[in-house]
């Protein structure tokens, strides 16, 4: 059985702006581990879960057809 939300495609386009809790935790990741579906984030311009243009922040959404979208 695969992890819950492992089946999704993310976009290599994503908003270099696109944060996750993820991102400040300095673990290493091992595969004996649970697998953590944890996918809270946030947009770095307003600091919660909407964007400038007042849409969701995910990473799916966060893409360059949004304007407010910086390339990673």
């Amino acid at each position: 059985m695969e992890p819950l939300g492992s089946a999704k495609k993310v976009s290599m386009n994503r908003c270099a702006l696109l944060q996750w809790k993820g991102l400040f935790i300095e673990a290493e990741i091992r595969p004996e581990d649970h697998f953590s579906n944890d996918t809270a984030v946030w947009c770095g311009h307003t600091f919660t879960c909407l964007g400038p243009d007042g849409k969701l922040v995910d990473e799916f959404e966060c893409s360059p057809a949004r304007k407010c979208y910086e390339q990673l």
